[in-house]
C-alpha cells in the first residue's frame, strides 16, 4: 500500500511555508499523524505487518536523521480510530522530505501489493500538528509512558491563540506538577496545521492508566473544582467541545 501517497496538493502548498516561529523558543517540531479506522478481526495481521515491515523503514530514518520519533499506537477507549501511525521532524519540510524518502522504501518493500495495513485498515484521517508546549520528553531525556490518553479539542479558530497562551502561562505548571513518579511521564499540547476538525491536541502518557488517570483527574480538580479559576473559564470558552481517546503506545523510537 502506498501509504503517505496522501493529499499531494496540500503537500506542496505546505512545502512552501516557513517555519512557523513560537514565543517560547524552544526547538520546534512537528508531527504527522495517521488516523486508521481498522477491521478489527484483522488487527493482529495490521500491528504484525507494522512490526516487521514498518519498523526497519522508520528505524532507518531516524537512525538517518530523517525523522525526529516515530510510533505505532493501539485504540484501548474511545472513538472510531484504531491506530496511530506517526512520525516527528523539525520543520514542515523535514516531515515531508522524509516522508518522500520512506515512500521509496515502501515501493521496493510491496510494489503495487497491498499489504495488511492497507487490507486491514481500509480508510484513515490524515493530521498535521505543531509542538506548542509540554514536558518535552525528547529534550527531558525521559522516555514517554507505555499509557497513553489524546483528547482532540474542537476551538474557536478567533480564540486559538489566546487558548495557547492560557496553556503555557497557566496550565503548564499545574501539569508539570503531576509529572513524577507514580503520576505522569509526559504531557503535551499542540496546534493543528491541516486536517479535520480538531483544533488542538492534549497528549499524556504515564507508566500505566491508574496513574494516568489519577493525574488528569488532578490537574482537573485544580483547574475547574477548586475555587473560580479565570483562565480555566476563558479556556473552555474557546475550546467547547472534545473527543477522548486512551492509546497503548505499542511502538515509538
Amino acid at each position: 500500500m502506498k501509504l503517505f501517497r496522501i493529499l499531494a496538493g496540500v503537500t506542496v502548498l505546505l512545502l512552501s511555508w516557513s517555519a512557523l516561529a513560537g514565543e517560547d523558543k524552544k526547538p520546534e517540531m512537528y508531527v504527522y499523524a495517521t488516523y486508521f479506522n481498522c477491521d478489527p478481526a484483522q488487527e493482529d495481521a495490521v500491528d504484525e505487518q507494522v512490526q516487521k515491515t514498518y519498523s526497519p523503514i522508520y528505524n532507518n530514518a531516524v537512525k538517518n536523521g530523517e525523522i525526529a520519533s516515530w510510533g505505532w499506537l493501539k485504540h484501548h477507549t474511545g472513538g472510531q480510530w484504531r491506530r496511530i501511525l506517526y512520525h516527528s521532524a523539525p520543520s514542515i519540510n523535514a516531515l515531508f522530505s522524509a516522508q518522500e524518502q520512506m515512500n521509496k522504501a515502501f515501493d521496493m518493500a510491496f510494489g503495487k501489493t497491498i499489504d495488511a495495513v492497507g487490507q486491514g485498515c481500509k480508510t484513515h484521517d490524515d493530521y498535521v500538528w505543531q509542538y506548542v508546549t509540554g514536558s518535552r520528553p525528547s529534550v527531558t531525556g525521559i522516555p514517554r509512558g507505555k499509557a497513553s490518553m489524546s483528547i482532540y479539542m474542537e476551538c474557536s479558530f478567533a480564540g486559538e491563540d489566546a487558548a495557547d497562551e492560557i496553556f503555557k502561562k497557566h496550565f503548564s505548571p499545574i501539569y508539570n506538577a503531576q509529572v513524577g513518579k507514580g503520576k505522569l511521564t509526559s504531557w503535551g499540547w499542540m496546534s493543528h496545521v491541516i486536517g479535520g476538525k480538531y483544533r488542538r491536541l492534549e497528549t499524556l502518557t504515564a507508566a500505566n492508566y491508574e496513574d494516568l488517570l489519577k493525574a488528569k483527574q488532578s490537574i482537573i480538580d485544580t483547574l475547574y473544582y477548586k475555587g473560580t479559576n479565570k483562565h480555566a473559564e476563558e479556556f473552555s470558552e474557546i475550546c467547547t467541545s472534545h473527543q477522548d481517546y486512551l492509546w497503548d503506545i505499542k511502538i515509538e523510537s
